[in-house]
C-alpha cells in the first residue's frame, strides 16, 4: 500500500496587537448613541477577546454572558459547551451596546432588524472595519481566532490552555499556533540557552 506524502501544514494568517487595536478603534469613531456602532464594537472586541468561531459568536445569548464573572458559554464544534473568559474591554462594549438595543431578543446580538445576526453579517461587520483601518491582508473573522492564540502564546501562555480555551479536541490541532515571530524566538533563547 501506498502512502500519499505529508502536507505541510499551513500557517494561519494574523494579525499584529497594533493591527487588532486599530481594528477595533476604527469601530471606536461611530457615535456612543449608535446602536448598530456599539453592536459592531462589542462584536469586534469579543471576537479577539474570546478566540470564538463566527459560529459561536453569532450563535450566544444572552443567558450565555456572565458579567459578574467574566465567562462566558459557548457551544462549540460537536455541540461540546464550554466555558471561555471574556475580557473587560468587551464586556464593557456589550453593555453599552444592550443600553442602547431597542429591540428585546434572547440572541446577544442582532441585525438591524431585530433578528439574531448571522455569519454573513459578521463578516460584512469586520470587512468595513479592516477597509477604514486601512488593513488589507486576508483578514477574515477566523483571523481574530488566530490572532487571539498567537497573541497569548507569545505572551507566555502554555499551549494546553490555548488549546482548552479554543475548544481544540487535538493539541495538534493548536500547535499550528506556536508560529511566533523570530523576534520573540530569539529574546527566548537568549535568555535560555547558557552559550546564547
Amino acid at each position: 500500500m501506498l502512502s500519499s506524502p505529508k502536507l505541510e501544514k499551513h500557517l494561519p494568517s494574523f494579525m499584529t496587537e497594533e493591527e487588532v487595536t486599530k481594528l477595533i478603534e476604527s469601530a471606536f469613531a461611530k457615535d456612543e448613541k449608535d446602536e448598530m456602532g456599539l453592536r459592531d464594537r462589542a462584536i469586534l472586541e469579543t471576537f479577539y477577546s474570546s478566540g470564538l468561531r463566527i459560529s459561536e459568536l453569532v450563535g450566544l445569548s444572552l443567558d450565555d454572558l456572565d458579567h459578574i464573572s467574566g465567562i462566558v458559554k459557548v457551544m462549540g464544534k460537536g455541540k461540546k459547551e464550554r466555558v471561555v473568559p471574556i475580557g473587560e474591554a468587551a464586556l464593557s462594549a456589550i453593555r453599552k451596546y444592550l443600553d442602547k438595543r431597542k429591540k428585546e431578543s434572547s440572541a446577544l446580538f442582532l441585525n438591524k432588524n431585530g433578528k439574531r445576526i448571522s455569519a454573513r453579517g459578521v463578516r460584512n461587520i469586520v470587512e468595513k472595519y479592516l477597509k477604514s483601518a486601512g488593513i488589507a491582508h486576508g483578514v477574515s473573522p477566523h483571523t481574530f481566532r488566530h490572532s487571539f492564540a498567537t497573541h497569548l502564546l507569545n505572551r507566555g501562555a502554555d499551549l494546553r490552555t490555548v488549546q482548552e480555551l479554543l475548544g481544540h479536541a487535538n493539541l495538534s490541532t493548536t500547535q499550528i499556533y506556536t508560529h511566533l515571530s523570530s523576534d520573540r524566538l530569539k529574546i527566548v533563547y537568549d535568555k535560555a540557552h547558557p552559550h546564547a
